[in-house]
């Protein structure tokens, strides 16, 4: 067939100049955004994160909102036009000068209507009409044919496991309840002739003489039959060919090998080097970044069960990391610039992947560029979670499966991406109500025909990633409770925040990767004081339960600060005591799991960000300012650790080290009592050779040599001489101890600050709820030592409590 010329393509960006009503009120729309944002920015509505404001803010989300753009388009023809939304949330009408292009209920889907009947040339008119996302859930429900039952005490709004769109809209234990709608990405108008790239899926077939093929499938949708150019550069490199195309839907596929390729590799491991893949598909342009590596998951059998790990470019890497949600739960304020900063702070606390968790959403395109390019690995989950869902809908089953077409596609060039999660504790959900409980064959069934479209949907796009079938789970097609298996699969370990179980309890297993797992703290009183009055700051107010989202959490919180912690004075400081509560949960299962590697590979915690200021698990607080658990993540995370564990069996406190750099190291170890009086006792130094494989045991200690007003102090170095790092080790809880009142000497130069002490103490705090990062924090001060600490980054000079906080002080 000869080759169809074709015209110059048109793209027309209508990402400007929107605006939404409900006729009695109206804003600029900014696209991407939301339509509480728009209100609030016009002073329509007042703060959702202010105090209670929440519930008096539910006609927003209880309203039927129209969005409008005018645009004029200077001349018309009868080429193919599409309008194209990256992304509508979430149950809409789309109209184009009056004539109905389509209905949308799919927030994760872009949507491509046929434009060019309604198109005129001049002034046009775009209508995109939100139906109230929370009705649309009621209706949905009630048209079901049988129960399918949602998390009501995790949910404050109804049903919305019916809705495509971010389950934790509808609440959640950490969230704000807001149910946001708008546009959510880009908005064009194109112009075709013969085909469009709809599109791009690409896969590496890495070769063991090390040459990589990148294998790409162009998906299309053609208007007429012909043939189209298509070109394939990288590396210096270009490919050529002709694609025959027939009307309707279709796909060619394109090659091209790099002969000496540089890999990339997970923060940690080497660089992160990404190459340029520029693409023409007849005269659409598209350039994707993408770096050559290979992501295998591991779960061969051995003599425990069966191992879960990652292996990157053939080396076995263990995963450091925790859970990520939605930046913000206004998607207004989840802009690059405080996604990039959130996302640099876990680069900074030795993380190496993030789990996008399946109750948020698909984050956009430049998220996982901003991974990419930081060597932050993801665990994608698809977005169900902790609910049942309406699999019995072929409708809504179809929708599901161009969703995850979609999403496979687009994110098949990241580098980043190292698995495909069919969803979060839906296997679980499946004993949690009465429903499923008295027929769980009915509900087991729904759910396999939900697991099967995901699966069919990796089956039929082979990314060269794996597919997981849920999280938690001991793997593919087994519906029974993986939560309490650690001898195979991912797991979720909750007995110590949800049973009140002590921290030591970690301590009871050890999972192959625990991909879930964590404890709440109070966020800083500069953000306390951000959403509240002065009367509100009592653990106990209506405000400050508004702002604890998990049934019984402040209680928790302050019940274990008596049980670990002698009870403070004051409210300012109870809520930095409960954030030292909370790191001391973290050091203790992350230290223990990683003193168990190979048999555990990986720990996820819940969860590294917030979505507005809240009491909850999370490291970052709300603005992204670092917890002191988040400091402690830099130790605990540190790719050589010693760490020091007891022996319940021998009665000794056993020293361990973890290696998880690329090359083995020889460490020289040094110990030492500490007690409340200032003494320091040396108790011995130890040679260490540490492989990457294994953590190995470095000594011994009988527990009995250390005094009960003495704790343990230790640190390594490497065969240079040079300091790496330092740890302690408490036999007793801190509120059993007699923590004197040292003095400390403070000497503040501004970009560094220096303090000495003439008594141990213990968690010293010298910037809490600041803006700024510092190279350590929530750190242990010996007497007569000087410690330095130097910011390392600035983010905004906002100070926050400058009063230096430690373990006994008032």
């Amino acid at each position: 067939m000869p080759h169809a010329p074709e015209a110059n393509e048109k793209i027309h960006d209508l990402s400007d100049g929107w605006n939404v009503t409900d006729g009695r009120h109206s804003a600029a729309l900014p696209v991407p955004g939301d339509v509480h944002s728009a209100l609030l920015d016009a002073g329509i509505i007042s703060d959702p994160y202010w105090r209670d404001t929440e519930t008096a803010l539910d006609w927003v989300h209880e309203t039927e909102w129209t969005a409008t753009k005018f645009f004029d388009l200077a001349a018309k023809d009868d080429a193919p036009w599409t309008l194209s939304f990256d992304g509508i949330d979430c149950a809409a009408d789309v109209w184009l000068n009056g004539v109905l292009l389509g209905q949308v209920q799919n927030r994760f889907l872009r949507q491509d209507f046929d434009a060019g009947d309604a198109l005129v040339a001049g002034e046009n008119c775009l209508k995109v009409v939100f139906h109230s996302n929370s009705k649309t859930a009621e209706r949905m429900a009630a048209a079901s044919d049988y129960p399918v039952p949602y998390i009501k005490w995790n949910n404050r709004l109804a049903h919305y496991n019916f809705l495509r769109k971010p389950q934790c809209d509808a609440g959640w234990d950490w969230n704000i309840a807001l149910s946001p709608l708008g546009l959510c990405g880009p908005v064009t108008l194109k112009r075709s002739t013969l085909a469009r790239l709809d599109d791009v899926m690409v896969r590496q077939h890495h070769a063991p003489d090390g040459k990589v093929t990148l294998e790409l499938d162009l998906h299309y949708t053609a208007f007429a039959p012909g043939l189209v150019e298509t070109d394939l550069t990288c590396d210096r490199k270009t490919v050529r060919h002709e694609a025959q195309v027939w009307p309707g839907n279709g796909k060619t596929r394109a090659t091209l090998t790099i002969d000496k390729p540089e890999l990339w590799w997970p923060a940690g491991h080497g660089r992160q080097h990404l190459y340029d893949l520029k693409l023409r598909f007849g005269t659409e342009h598209r350039t994707l970044r993408i770096g050559l590596r290979q992501v295998e998951l591991v779960t061969d059998p051995d003599d425990t069960g069966h191992r879960f790990l990652f292996r990157v470019n053939g080396r076995e890497i263990f995963m450091r990391g925790a859970n990520w949600i939605p930046a913000d739960a206004l998607p207004a304020r989840a802009t690059p610039e405080a996604v990039r900063d959130l996302l640099t702070s876990a680069v900074e606390a030795n993380m190496n992947m993030i789990r996008v968790w399946g109750g948020g959403q698909y984050e956009p395109d430049w998220f996982y560029d901003m991974c990419s390019e930081l060597g932050l690995m993801v665990w994608q989950d698809f977005m169900f979670a902790c609910n049942l869902y309406p699999a019995h809908d072929r409708e809504w089953l179809d929708s599901v499966r161009l969703e995850a077409r979609q999403q496979i596609r687009r994110l098949s060039p990241q580098p980043c991406m190292a698995l495909w999660c069919g969803d979060n504790e839906v296997i679980g959900a499946l004993s949690w109500f009465e429903e499923s409980k008295a027929n769980r064959d009915h509900y087991v069934a729904v759910y396999a025909r939900l697991n099967a479209v995901l699966e069919e949907a990796i089956a039929e796009a082979e990314p060269d990633v794996a597919f997981w079938p849920s999280s938690p789970s001991v793997g593919r097609l087994d519906f029974g409770d993986g939560w309490h298996d650690d001898s195979a699969g991912d797991m979720h370990f909750w007995d110590v925040w949800h049973s009140s179980k002590d921290f030591e309890h970690y301590r009871t297993v050890r999972p192959r990767f625990c991909s879930e797992f964590g404890f709440q703290s109070f966020p800083s009183n500069r953000i306390i004081a951000s959403f509240t009055e002065e009367e509100d700051r009592n653990v106990s107010s209506r405000v400050m339960d508004v702002h604890q989202r998990n049934p019984g959490g402040n209680s928790r919180i302050v019940e274990t600060l008596a049980r670990y912690f002698r009870f403070p004075d004051r409210f300012e400081d109870m809520t930095w005591l409960s954030q030292v509560s909370q790191a001391l949960a973290m050091k203790t299962a992350i230290e223990f799991w990683r003193s168990s590697k190979p048999r555990t590979m990986g720990t996820l915690y819940w969860q590294l960000n917030d979505t507005w200021p809240v009491a909850s698990w999370s490291s970052l607080e709300y603005g992204g300012g670092w917890k002191l658990t988040h400091y402690l993540a830099r130790k605990f995370n540190a790719p050589v650790l010693v760490t020091a564990q007891p022996d319940e069996t021998s009665g000794e406190i056993v020293l361990w080290a973890i290696n998880d750099t690329t090359e083995s190291v020889n460490l020289h170890v040094t110990a030492c009592r500490v007690s409340m009086t200032g003494t320091i006792t040396d108790i011995g130094a130890w040679a260490c050779h540490c492989p990457t494989d294994r953590a190995v045991e470095v000594a011994r200690i009988p527990l009995g040599l250390i005094k009960d007003d003495e704790f343990l102090n230790f640190s390594w170095q490497d065969a240079d001489g040079s300091h790496i790092g330092d740890n302690d080790y408490l036999p007793r809880r801190p509120k059993d101890y007699r923590f004197a009142d040292p003095k400390i000497h403070v000497e503040d130069e501004g970009e560094s600050i220096a303090l000495t002490c003439d008594l141990p103490a213990l968690f010293v705090t010298l910037d809490h709820g600041g803006s700024d990062v510092w190279s350590d924090n929530g750190f242990t001060l010996l007497p007569g030592i000087p410690k330095v600490v130097h910011r390392i980054r600035a983010r905004g000079g906002i100070h926050g409590d400058r009063q230096i906080r430690h373990l006994g002080s008032k």
